[in-house]
């Protein structure tokens, strides 16, 4: 079967990166299956990256090779890695775009990639995407052996870890917004339903959200409500509407959870 490869970037499709970096992981192994997970990253948005890999490298079938390119220090001194992550190989900028993959897969195991055989002659300083990542990830796709690349990173880059709950209060931040109008916070449902031992009410944009919803349609029309959507973050929304706008929150919008307020 022929190998997928799949792209993750904050690159857009105005462009041609996105088509260059197709390019070069065709010209080395034209069997690819290149899959595209999104383009639409916020720019040099690294947390949001590391979420939306998250939610989807693991649907895919074991052997796969996951691309990730959102890279505010290219051309500096930051590392590019590959790893082998449980059944699946990753290519990405050192600065905490692994995080959840590096947290969620035992045994990981990372290396630099420093051989110059597995970049494009004349690597460029603002192009690390086309240069280093898909001609490694196609190399890899064909079989080269991780240890290839470069020698073995002990201390990937990861991102710092979400607030935790105290006492009553639990902080977190919208870290994706997506098509809907649904922001998603990086509150996860497996400790919030270890801190949520009495009702809970949610604050967001100047709104008090009561509880916790099931479903979207659970509540009327133009209606904002909390709940745990298919990521296992908690989210929230606007039933036939969307919270970004309803709410006015962005990337980055603070919430609170308050337990004891139901």
């Amino acid at each position: 079967m022929s190998p997928v490869i799949t792209l993750l970037t904050d690159f857009g499709l105005r462009d041609a990166y996105v088509g260059a970096m197709k390019g070069v992981i065709l010209g080395i192994n034209p069997k690819a299956r290149i899959v595209d997970l999104t383009h639409e990253i916020e720019p040099q948005n690294v947390k949001q990256a590391a979420y939306l890999l998250k939610t989807a490298y693991h649907y895919f079938p074991a052997g796969s090779v996951h691309v990730a390119v959102v890279d505010p220090g290219v051309g500096t001194e930051r590392r590019p890695i590959a790893a082998r992550l449980g059944q699946w190989t990753f290519v990405a900028p050192d600065n905490g775009l692994l995080t959840y993959a590096i947290q969620r897969e035992d045994g990981p195991r990372v290396v630099e990639i420093v051989n110059p055989r597995y970049m494009l002659p004349g690597v460029s300083g603002t192009f690390h995407g086309r240069d280093i990542f898909a001609p490694a990830a196609a190399r890899l796709s064909l079989g080269a052996p991780l240890s290839d690349l470069g020698p073995e990173v002990p201390d990937p880059v990861l991102l710092p870890p979400p607030p935790q709950p105290a006492g009553d209060v639990y902080p977190g931040s919208v870290i994706h917004v997506d098509r809907f109008g649904n922001c998603i916070t990086d509150i996860e449902e497996a400790p919030f339903r270890r801190w949520a031992t009495q009702a809970v009410t949610m604050e967001a944009g100047g709104r008090t959200i009561r509880g916790l919803a099931a479903a979207y349609g659970e509540a009327a029309p133009g209606e904002a409500v909390a709940l745990f959507g298919s990521s296992g973050h908690l989210e929230m929304a606007v039933t036939m509407g969307s919270a970004q706008l309803v709410l006015g929150l962005h990337i980055g919008s603070a919430v609170l959870l308050r337990r004891g307020q139901g």
